[in-house]
């Protein structure tokens, strides 16, 4: 047996049911899951992603903030006060573009600008947009754009996170494959040995010639080197499941004993469950698939870009009306533009528009791209689907004619051992039986190893699509 130094196993000790077999450990596939999705780095980094873009919707909002300002100030130079100055003032902007602004201002000197007016003065006023910004603004769009963003990032990290799964629960699969041709390789020697030892009891008895007991020792030689090629596959699979494998706070933890899964291939629910499986996912709706919800938020968050693009061809006209009353005043409300008022109306006009014409044709342009990757991506994921599909159905035949052929070759081993008992056959026939029985076991369990990785591919493939209540 290959002498083995050191595997490095990672495990969660919280989800984790020990369960000791001959003083190893033991794990299933959904406990090997369950720590990959809570723990491996890449699925935190998964959902970190989503928190950033929830974070991204905060900022955005920011935007509609109110902002409290103040202000004090003094001039004074050779004994001469020029100014003596305190304002705080409050802005609210809103949905739709509008800002409304109120403040108390209270300046005196002697060397004022002839336009401001002495003592306090409270203001009230309001800027409208009435033609860019008024429909659609960039405040608006950024918030818009963060919620869009942040269902397309789930979306995202939600196909990123099963594709993860899915690698990793087929890794196991594959462990659990090697383990069993270990097994298998294992229970072949020990059938050897003893048919050695009872080959040399008969040549010592003078029932068998000496050829025998060499070609006895040559099949079990053979069969010793294939067990420590099974085991070291084995051991090197193991290493690889390791990588999947990490402690709640992201670090590695060393175990220094063997460990052996607890599943096998005989009971994997995708024997019973593979028909379920095929028609639950054909029934579903490609556009609620998470790679094309990703697709599909993406495209409003262009259409709000195009629409914002398209602002920039209106003028920019923005009114302002200031109301103002003095402080100790009794305030004269209206009308509006009869006393302790000011307005003004602001006009930008760009001339040429080019680059407003330039943003806007590249805004539908990437409105056309994406388009046109849904379509692509529609098309795989269908392609995908009836891939699986088919190889699903095409291993579960060859499951059936495998079997078949390995029960053919065990009855052919039967028999030339009845007749080698009998002293009709001989023991290189045996082996050679032997051998073929071998391989159609190996087979066997290869084929069904990938009827489970095709039933996986196509569960994970379910798991991306957006469930309706």
């Amino acid at each position: 047996m290959i002498k083995v130094n050191k595997v490095i196993f990672v495990f969660f000790l919280l989800f984790f049911q020990f369960c000791f077999a001959q003083d190893s450990l033991k794990i299933s596939a959904n406990e090997f899951i369950s720590v990959v999705k809570n723990y491996h780095p890449l699925a935190i980094k998964y959902q970190i992603q989503n928190k950033i873009a929830t974070s991204e919707i905060t900022k955005a909002r920011g935007n509609f903030d109110p902002t409290l300002a103040a202000k004090i100030g003094e001039k004074n130079i050779d004994g001469t006060r020029y100014y003596e100055q305190k304002n705080i003032e409050l802005g609210i902007p809103t949905w739709y573009g509008i800002d409304i602004h109120g403040g108390y201002n209270h300046l005196n000197g002697d060397k004022i600008n002839t336009s401001e007016t002495k003592g306090g003065l409270y203001q009230f006023g309001i800027t409208i947009p009435l033609a860019k910004n008024l429909l659609y603004d960039k405040r608006r769009a950024m918030l818009e754009q963060a919620k869009y963003a942040q269902k397309m990032t789930e979306a995202e990290q939600k196909v990123l996170t099963n594709e993860l799964l899915l690698d990793a629960e087929n890794s196991y699969w594959e462990w659990v494959q090697n383990y069993e041709v270990y097994k298998l390789k294992t229970e072949i020697v020990e059938i050897n040995k003893d048919r050695l030892s009872f080959t040399k009891k008969t040549f010592e008895y003078g029932e068998k010639a000496a050829i025998d007991t060499i070609e006895a020792l040559s099949q079990l030689q053979g069969f010793e080197l294939q067990q420590r090629e099974a085991f070291l596959n084995f051991v090197k699979s193991t290493q690889q499941l390791q990588l999947y494998l990490w402690k709640d706070n992201q670090e590695i933890y060393e175990l220094t004993e063997m460990i052996y899964p607890a599943d096998n291939l005989e009971e994997n629910i995708a024997f019973t469950d593979y028909e379920f499986l095929i028609n639950d996912v054909q029934s579903q709706e490609m556009d609620t698939h998470f790679s094309i919800l990703y697709y599909n938020q993406k495209q409003y968050i262009l259409e709000s870009e195009k629409r914002l693009k398209w602002q920039s061809f209106l003028p920019k006209i923005d009114f302002t009306y200031n109301f103002y009353n003095k402080e100790n005043y009794s305030a004269d409300y209206l009308p509006f533009f009869d006393n302790n008022f000011q307005y003004g109306i602001k006009l930008e006009i760009p001339i040429f528009l080019r680059e407003a014409r330039a943003n806007y044709e590249i805004a539908k342009l990437k409105l056309n791209q994406n388009n046109l990757d849904t379509k692509m991506k529609s098309r795989e994921l269908d392609t995908k689907i009836e891939t699986y599909k088919n190889e699903i159905l095409n291993y579960h035949s060859q499951i059936d004619l495998s079997q078949n052929n390995l029960k053919n070759y065990e009855r052919l081993l039967s028999a030339e051992e009845i007749k080698y008992a009998n002293g009709e056959s001989s023991l290189f026939l045996i082996n050679s039986r032997e051998n073929k029985v071998i391989d159609a076991q190996e087979k066997f369990i290869s084929i069904r190893t990938k009827f489970v990785k095709s039933f996986n591919k196509l569960k994970w493939m379910k798991e991306n699509f957006l469930i309706s209540n």
